[in-house]
């Protein structure tokens, strides 16, 4: 995206060198000297062209519009005083007003993964569909007939607000890698009102653009879904394909995207701070805190509150759900204020 002009030669174009002072002898040099000069012309300005180009890009990409005033770039989850202060109607009413819509974009060489999420975590959703790049016969899926991620996922959240949005409020993004605790996800959400405009995850920033990584899994309310909707419709702003000089990963393109419609992304935490949408796995995140912070390997490496992990084989997948909701210890209560009941179906937890 950056593009580096070589400086021009000492003199520039006009002043001749001392060392090349003096009588021209002959029309050879000069006819040299006239098309070097020529090349010099055309480099500099196609150089200052891909700059005016480039320049032209960034400022598509924010600084064109004026996003509403953001007061923060970090949320957190209810903290557990909170909830427990709650009426037992209100605790009933809140448990059954988050409705998830989970979707999975997939291609034919994520096969295992499919299978390994249709079979786990996905089931907790209260609604999950696989998006695919193409059809595969042993898996149904929505088919999206096109093998460009950023693509993929304009049809996904397309086609999800046109007939979803009037049965769900919140819709959660994922990869076919990740690893969801959906009851963690609708905890975390306990108290935001998806009539406002939310865009939650992992974030990261490149330059001056703050996005939610992919790979964590995205989160948005409907209100952003129906903002996003409106503003895939503006090619200028929200292009399909992208720019012609540079490419954008699908996320930040999505975070470009709901830019201009004043939705900013926010890094999801739980109560003492931590990330709870991670873009690792357990066993990665572990190894590192073990490096950083031997004394304390779990604290240092995860919340207790987590809602996701990434880069998890197909077996691991089926050891999480092992892990997550059917080892426990006897006798142990969590006392927790809400119970949110997986759809019909999730009986292998």
């Amino acid at each position: 995206e950056e593009v580096v002009i070589p400086p021009s030669s000492p003199g520039g174009g006009g002043a001749r060198p001392r060392w090349a002072r003096g009588p021209v002898r002959s029309a050879a040099p000069e006819k040299m000297i006239s098309e070097s000069s020529s090349f010099v012309k055309g480099m500099m300005l196609g150089g200052l062209f891909c700059v005016f180009v480039t320049f032209i890009g960034h400022n598509k990409m924010g600084h064109g519009t004026k996003a509403h005033h953001h007061e923060h770039h970090h949320i957190q989850a209810p903290n557990k005083e909170d909830v427990s202060n709650l009426s037992e109607g209100e605790r009933m009413e809140l448990s059954h007003s988050i409705r998830v819509y989970c979707i999975i974009l997939v291609k034919p060489k994520d096969l295992g993964n499919w299978a390994a999420v249709k079979e786990t975590w996905s089931k907790h959703c209260d609604k999950a569909e696989f998006y695919s790049s193409e059809s595969v016969k042993v898996f149904d899926s929505i088919v999206l007939n096109t093998n460009e991620m950023w693509v993929m996922m304009r049809k996904a959240y397309k086609l999800a607000y046109e007939r979803y949005q009037d049965e769900y409020n919140w819709f959660f993004l994922a990869h076919p890698t990740t690893f969801a605790v959906i009851e963690n996800l609708k905890y975390f959400l306990l108290k935001k009102d998806a009539s406002q405009p939310f865009y939650i995850g992992h974030t990261v920033k490149s330059g001056e653009l703050e996005y939610v990584d992919g790979d964590g899994g995205i989160v948005l309310s409907i209100e952003s879904l129906k903002r996003l909707s409106k503003i895939f419709e503006d090619p200028d702003r929200c292009p399909e394909q992208g720019g012609l000089i540079w490419k954008l990963s699908e996320d930040k393109q999505l975070a470009v995207c709901l830019k201009y419609t004043g939705v900013l992304a926010e890094n999801a935490e739980d109560s003492e701070g931590k990330d709870v949408f991670n873009t690792k796995s357990v066993g990665s995140l572990i190894k590192e805190a073990m490096a950083n912070h031997p004394q304390q390997v779990v604290e240092g490496s995860c919340s207790d509150m987590a809602i996701t992990f990434n880069g998890l084989a197909p077996n691991h997948m089926h050891v999480m759900m092992y892990g997550v909701y059917r080892l426990r210890a006897y006798g142990h209560n969590f006392k927790d204020a809400l119970v949110f009941l997986p759809p019909a179906g999730s009986d292998n937890d």
